[in-house]
């Protein structure tokens, strides 16, 4: 059981408790918001002291998100970056290790470890575009953080100090951390799977209800970094790399109109995008029930596209994603 404290109108700053997925908006008005797979949402502003029942997961608004997984010591804390990029600050509460996953840009990162007096241990870059890199060398020559990132793309990641590869595994403090080869966006991206935490920080592999363009890759590429992806536990939370989730959620629908659960959640997403909040964490669970290109088998989406009832998975992706691409 947690508690909301010190929640007043005068402060940006409160602690709430959640089931599994939390997610908190900095510097407007405050929000907790608790997915399922239909997302509902309260909002949470000038409350008195109380206690939330059922609590698996706190979240604290200081001037960004923080929001924190009280079944381990990872705090995972969302940063916007660039337009529309979010890099995650990782911090582990027992040791005081602090990495970042993706810094597009420096600046913001720096801001929010000053405003916690934090230094910087580690950069994990998921793949080598410059709105997922752009901050690692001053970040590096900073801190002195180390930086982490594909074997394939070692020499595409800038400041690269560590090559992890498919299958490999690295710890964050005392976390476990699962490298998986994820091609298809481009052919050195990997993601970071937290198990102990039921986190995956996906880069642009796999969004909310999309996936990422096939610059460097295939489609079967793709749909085999999708399958391994699907293959985790349903509450496992996506991290991704962008905030594309309303205008994702539009060719959705467009393409599977009867989904119920996704015209559900195509709803919450407008109106929290209409606030300005984020549509990130999302769930496994959640994306596999609405995101069309983990549904390649849906009759409704290949009637829609004309995709042959004989037409394997991968060809069904590859023609999805060329009608996203033109949408």
């Amino acid at each position: 059981m947690q508690t909301i404290s010190k929640a007043s109108c005068a402060m940006a700053s409160f602690t709430c408790s959640r089931a599994r997925t939390g997610l908190c908006v900095p510097g407007r008005r405050q929000l907790c918001l608790r997915k399922g797979l239909v997302y509902g949402f309260m909002q949470l502003l000038c409350l008195p002291l109380k206690t939330l029942r059922g609590a698996g997961r706190t979240l604290r608004i200081t001037q960004f998100c923080s929001v924190s997984n009280v079944s381990s010591s990872l705090q995972i804390e969302l940063v916007p970056c660039l337009r529309d990029n979010y890099a995650y600050l990782l911090h582990d509460v027992d040791t005081g290790t602090v990495g970042v996953v993706d810094p597009s840009e420096s600046i913001p990162i720096i801001n929010a470890l000053s405003r916690k007096n934090r230094n910087l241990n580690y950069i994990l870059n998921t793949h080598h575009h410059y709105d997922h890199t752009g901050g690692n060398e001053e970040l590096k020559a900073r801190y002195g953080a180390k930086v982490i990132g594909s074997g394939i793309d070692r020499e595409r990641i800038p400041g690269i100090d560590i090559a992890l590869n498919d299958g490999e595994k690295w710890m964050f403090a005392g976390h476990e951390v699962h490298v998986m080869e994820s091609p298809g966006h481009t052919r050195g991206h990997i993601s970071f799977y937290f198990p102990g935490s039921g986190a995956i920080f996906t880069g642009d592999t796999l969004f909310s209800l999309s996936c990422g363009k096939l610059f460097e890759g295939t489609p079967e590429q793709m749909f085999a970094s999708l399958k391994k992806i699907m293959s985790l536990p349903d509450d496992t939370n996506i991290y991704c790399g962008h905030e594309y989730t309303l205008s994702n959620s539009k060719f959705a629908v467009s393409i599977e109109p009867n989904n119920e659960a996704l015209r559900s959640y195509a709803a919450q997403v407008a109106h929290l995008q209409s606030k300005n909040f984020p549509t990130i964490p999302t769930t496994l669970k959640l994306e596999k029930a609405c995101n069309p290109f983990l549904r390649t088998s849906s009759e409704e989406i290949r009637k829609s596209l004309g995709i042959s009832a004989t037409a394997d998975d991968a060809e069904a992706l590859g023609i999805i994603r060329q009608a996203k691409d033109n949408f």
